[in-house]
């Protein structure tokens, strides 16, 4: 008789759970690997960036090195001589190749010695001793540059994290971010849930319609909004403003805000709700003493996703917030002071990524059991 499968037995384990396994795996891999890359980044500084990848940070890497010589010539035999090390007086270095223009950094090898123009010698060894010779000149040429390639040591250090945490205006930045982001969270989450409520459990006209509405919403690309919004608070008083940035970050929350907490709470038991109906209770006093603690993993989830749009925001805080550095916010502060007077300075652009996301990392692994919970809700009934 057939050995029985395993497969479709009840407790025993699918044939596929390896290859799942593995590819969650290789996801995670994928998902890492920029963030490492970042995180290496953000410890070394520009040269070093340009010069080589973040994944041979940790071995020497070449560097071509163009070097002002120093010192008198003198008259020798074999005409007017320069000596001295490429590294300076200490001579702390190693020289893995050399050359006597900058197209050609690497013509020779240490200990070799290089014909250059006009019959000028030029011997390097590896510890960056060299001599220049110069045969024909009868009097002392001006002191020559030297290309040399030698091997630089992986360094790394705190430098971009002091540029940013230190610059002038980076703690009122993260005071404005505070002010812009709990409000933000706070607001559509209370009218988000009222609403949601009202759909999930009250009767009244054009109910689905207005759920319809909703839906749709969700689609809708924020930058169609942001001009006639900011000319709306520029008519109401508003405009640029703490107020208008709320407002704004509300308009644009709260269709998710709904239909997530909607879904939510149309799967809660309806016995309860009904129960405490029949005992008196109001819808305010349903709603606050039943739904909401039941509701509280949706409420998190939600919390989180809008803590993390609104403290990493960088366009609706270009758009309603002045202009002034005392208003900047953080993604404002790197973007517009740091960033800006130093061009593709990638050192500071990966530290700046990594401030910036300590405290929604807090909020995201202090909630994170929520999220799920909260982002299945009314998937299943």
């Amino acid at each position: 008789m057939a050995a029985a499968s395993d497969d479709g037995i009840a407790g025993a384990k699918s044939g596929l759970s390896l290859v799942t396994n593995v590819t969650v795996l290789l996801l995670v891999i994928l998902w890492l690997i920029p963030t490492v890359g970042l995180l290496v980044s953000s410890f070394r500084d520009r040269d070093a960036i340009g010069g080589s990848g973040w994944w041979r940070a940790f071995t020497a890497t070449s560097q071509n090195v163009a070097i002002s010589t120093e010192g008198e010539f003198t008259q020798t035999p074999d005409g007017w001589t320069l000596t001295g090390n490429v590294f300076g007086p200490d001579g702390s270095g190693e020289v893995s190749a050399f050359g006597g223009r900058r197209s050609e950094p690497n013509a020779f090898a240490p200990g070799e010695t290089g014909e250059l123009v006009r019959g000028r010698t030029l011997t390097i060894e590896a510890d960056g001793d060299f001599v220049y010779v110069d045969p024909d000149a009868e009097e002392p040429s001006r002191n020559p540059t030297l290309y040399v390639a030698t091997e630089v040591p992986p360094t790394f250090g705190t430098g971009n994290y002091e540029t940013i945490l230190f610059s002038n205006g980076m703690d009122r930045a993260f005071i404005n971010t505070l002010t812009v982001t709990i409000p933000a969270t706070i607001i559509p989450i209370l009218v988000a849930a009222f609403a949601a409520y009202a759909l999930a459990w009250m009767d009244f006209p054009f109910r689905g319609t207005i759920i319809a509405i909703i839906v749709g919403l969700l689609v809708v690309p924020l930058q169609l909004a942001l001009v006639p919004m900011l000319k709306f608070h520029n008519t109401i008083g508003i405009g640029q403003s703490f107020y208008g940035i709320w407002f704004a970050h509300t308009g644009f929350g709260l269709p998710l805000a709904i239909y997530l907490l909607r879904n939510y709470m149309v799967g809660l038991p309806r016995d309860i709700i009904e129960s405490a109906k029949v005992d008196g209770a109001t819808d305010f006093q349903v709603f606050t003493r039943i739904v909401l603690p039941l509701s509280f993993p949706a409420l998190a989830s939600f919390a989180i996703f809008q803590f993390l749009w609104t403290w990493n925001d960088l366009l609706i805080a270009k758009v309603f917030l002045p202009s002034s550095a005392e208003s900047w916010v953080m993604t404002v502060k790197i973007a517009d002071d740091l960033l800006g007077s130093r061009g593709g300075d990638w050192g500071i652009l990966a530290a700046a990524a990594f401030v910036s996301i300590a405290v929604p990392l807090l909020v995201f692994f202090t909630m994170q059991r929520y999220l799920v919970r909260g982002l299945l809700a009314g998937s299943v009934k």
